[in-house]
């Protein structure tokens, strides 16, 4: 195999996992966003007076194990006014229904 295929061969795989770690990662943060709403539609948190704490809402400084994608789901939920936050810091699901990450 001359040196020239084998460069576009490597490059051709590494734009490949690329691509794939993309993927897998969105899909991480995809299914941690259903796991939060889920946990808020259970613990009742549903309006400000019904917020509850998440220990997953604050990022640690040692983390052992593998990647929480939870905290920063939680951040784009904020952002996206889907998930409030109130003064104390706990959190309540602003769009119970017809939200676009609600569950069916």
């Amino acid at each position: 195999m001359s040196e020239t295929i084998r460069t576009i061969l490597a490059i051709c795989i590494l734009i490949i996992v690329y691509i794939l770690t993309r993927r897998v990662h969105g899909w991480r943060i995809k299914r941690a966003y259903t796991v939060i709403i889920k946990d808020l539609e259970q613990k009742g948190a549903l309006d400000s007076t019904s917020a509850v704490v998440l220990p997953y809402a604050k990022k640690g400084l040692f983390r052992v194990g593998v990647r929480d994608y939870r905290p920063k789901a939680l951040e784009y939920l904020i952002l996206g006014n889907i998930v409030g936050v109130t003064d104390s810091g706990k959190h309540y699901l602003k769009n119970k229904k017809g939200g676009p990450l609600s569950s069916k």
